[in-house]
């Protein structure tokens, strides 16, 4: 599913995408018997969602990859030898390709444990 995911697929895809799969989270989460009231605030908004959809799958090309060369892991600007380098490439590449979600991008950047 998520290599179908992956081609092609533009930014309002994405956001309907993201709102399907947060409304099939409230939906669990009531059906289980919580208050909206009080989980409703702790959901990412659909841009946020959206940097986490395509964060887990460039988690999965990176996966498939392997670790980046030696010569690239090697350059002090990689990020590589620090604890959240790797996070932070991954999330400022996904702000580049879709510069629309660069505020929720900055915003899980901000998240990370750490960042502050």
């Amino acid at each position: 599913m998520a290599e179908s995911r992956r081609t092609g697929r533009s930014l309002e895809v994405l956001r309907a995408e993201a709102a399907e799969e947060i409304s099939v989270i409230v939906e669990h989460r009531c059906r289980q018997g919580d208050d909206p009231w009080e989980f409703m605030h702790t959901l990412p908004s659909v841009d946020e969602q959206v940097v986490l959809i395509l964060r887990a799958e460039a988690m999965e090309i990176d996966v498939r990859i392997g670790q980046r060369s030696a010569q690239w892991s090697s350059h002090p600007a990689s990020g590589q030898r620090t604890e959240h380098g790797e996070e932070y490439h991954r999330l400022r590449r996904i702000a580049l390709q879709h510069p629309e979600l660069t505020e929720a991008v900055w915003k899980l950047m901000d998240a990370l444990p750490g960042a502050r």
